[in-house]
């Protein structure tokens, strides 16, 4: 449990932050490099592609643990039996606590992290297999 609840440091947030900013800036560089060179065409593509795989995996993981913590630790039962809450705290708290466990992005994350490594294989594939 304790596990669970472990915040990451302060380097691997950063990390994950800048691979996605990477990226994504490594992605949108492609139309302008398309002018220029297909070998930077192609490290740009591989580096946003990887990048996104950092970034999507880690948001995935990120995603699913605040889920669990909430369903393990029955947050949205408690969130309602809290004490000393205005009504406003409780009702921002309630949507904030139940967001974790029904929002959908972990799995817009997820979707994108399995294209993208799948992305990377036909890369791969295409570029040094056949």
């Amino acid at each position: 449990m304790k596990e669970l609840i472990k915040s990451n440091i302060g380097f691997k947030r950063w990390f994950f932050f800048w691979a996605g900013i990477v990226a994504t800036l490594a992605y949108r560089i492609i139309i302008v490099l398309n002018n220029y060179s297909k070998l930077l065409v192609d490290v740009a593509w591989y580096i946003g592609t990887v990048g996104f795989i950092l970034y999507f995996g880690h948001r995935f993981y990120v995603q699913k643990k605040r889920a669990l913590l909430v369903k393990e630790n029955k947050l949205v039962s408690a969130v309602s039996l809290a004490k000393g809450l205005k009504k406003e705290q409780r009702v921002a708290l309630n949507y904030l606590v139940k967001s974790a466990i029904t929002s959908k992005s972990k799995w817009n994350s997820l979707f994108i992290l399995w294209l993208s490594i799948l992305a990377l294989i036909v890369g791969i594939v295409f570029d040094f297999l056949i």
